[in-house]
């Protein structure tokens, strides 16, 4: 059975190519609404910073029956869409799937070639925050 997160990427992907020019792509999945909470300012705090980000990223995981939970708040729109789109493939799934499945909407939509390194950066950073916080939970 193919895990949740593979479903979800494959289905981003069908719904976005719809869109035939790259850009409009692009632009479609940072203006959308994300599916994820964001962070209260007062809880905006150096223990939730994700290091790696040029513009600040805040990260909070939890894990209940199960599950993974994500919040996630940035200072840049656009950044906030691009990691909200990340972290939605992993959002309400068991942390081995987070480990099993890795992005590749952002190439298979051909926006990745659109992003400035220090973006591509910040994925980065942020799957590598998923990582860990889901090896931390399945003690792998």
């Amino acid at each position: 059975m193919e895990p949740e997160p593979a479903r979800r990427q494959a289905d981003l992907v069908r719904r976005y190519t719809l869109i035939p020019d790259a850009q409009e792509r692009l632009a479609a999945l940072i203006s959308r609404k994300p599916g994820l909470p964001g962070i209260p300012p007062q809880e905006q705090t150096d223990a939730l910073r994700v290091p790696g980000c040029q513009s600040r990223v805040w990260m909070d995981g939890r894990v209940e029956d199960g599950k993974c939970h994500f919040r996630l708040e940035a200072e840049s729109a656009m950044v906030r869409g691009l990691l909200a789109t990340l972290c939605e493939l992993y959002q309400d799934t068991e942390p081995g799937e987070i480990l099993a499945v890795e992005p590749e909407w952002a190439e298979a939509l051909g926006v990745a070639p659109m992003l400035t390194p220090t973006r591509l950066n910040g994925l980065a950073a942020v799957r590598s925050w998923l990582k860990a916080f889901a090896a931390q939970h399945t003690g792998g």
